[in-house]
């Protein structure tokens, strides 16, 4: 399980670049609908935001050379909370000394990493592998 993709490309793009791209180019038929936004209110910056799971969504950003984190220009795509899935992640982190609702909590927790490390997994490869090809096409990786 990975959870997080990064697609090296050849010049910086800006997310409006990068929304723009999108709506140029995705098939929103074949690989879903996407928005502009914040992922959950919480969240502290807008993405461009795909649906994955009931609890997982993938979002997608570019980020820019620079800095000691960023060597390469690139487009990163990974898992992140749906709104449903940070507000059941706030409830399974309030302490409890009842033994059922730990063990209650428990359950939820395993069901909620077998989703992201299953199906919502798989939805980000699909994602990146057709955003990848996307970006060969138009020749913008490296």
């Amino acid at each position: 399980m990975i959870g997080r993709q990064v697609i090296v490309i050849n010049r910086p793009m800006s997310k409006e670049e990068l929304l723009q791209f999108m709506d140029e180019h995705w098939n929103r038929e074949q690989y879903n609908a996407y928005v502009y936004g914040k992922p959950t209110p919480g969240s502290l910056d807008e993405y461009i935001v795909l649906p994955a799971t009931d609890r997982y969504l993938t979002i997608v950003y570019p980020v820019k050379k620079g800095g000691l984190f960023h060597r390469n220009n690139a487009v990163v795509l990974c898992t992140a909370d749906s709104p449903a899935g940070a507000a059941e992640g706030l409830l399974r982190n309030i302490p409890s000394r009842r033994i059922l609702y730990g063990a209650a909590k428990m359950g939820s927790l395993m069901s909620s990493e077998q989703e992201r490390k299953g199906p919502a997994e798989e939805t980000l490869q699909v994602y990146t592998a057709y955003m990848r090809s996307l970006l060969e096409q138009a020749g913008l990786t490296e």
